[in-house]
């Protein structure tokens, strides 16, 4: 059984950082595409980064175009976890954050929530103005 978990949410003031993080437990996880997604009250979950893999040891980074530039996606497989470090976040970025894992990525498809086969149960980010 995969299962993950988020870490890192908080309230925080506009401009400031925040890094989120998602252990993931049971599986592979080096074989994992691994996705951020987020969702705010009244919206549709979106994508947020993505990071998957070139050969053994080189990584392929997606960002939504409202992080890019001021969020950096990362991944530890010798820790079964991944990051999403966000910087000088504004009040639209107040959300429930999630991370997703797809264990059969297709190409392309990165910024697509359907395709993610395992999630955690999120983590609240609060940004104030």
């Amino acid at each position: 059984q995969v299962q993950l978990e988020e870490f890192g949410g908080g309230l925080v003031q506009a401009g400031e950082s925040l890094t989120l993080s998602c252990k993931v437990s049971g599986g592979t996880f080096s074989n994992y595409f691994m996705g951020w997604f987020r969702q705010a009250p009244g919206k549709e979950r979106e994508f947020v980064a993505a990071i998957g893999w070139i050969g053994r040891t080189a990584f392929t980074h997606y960002y939504a175009a409202f992080v890019k530039g001021r969020s950096i996606i990362s991944r530890d497989n010798s820790k079964t976890t991944t990051y999403l470090q966000m910087d000088d976040l504004k009040p639209e970025d107040t959300a429930v954050y999630f991370c997703a894992a797809d264990t059969d990525y297709v190409s392309g498809t990165y910024d697509n929530r359907f395709r993610y086969d395992f999630w955690g149960p999120g983590t609240q980010v609060t940004v104030s103005s």
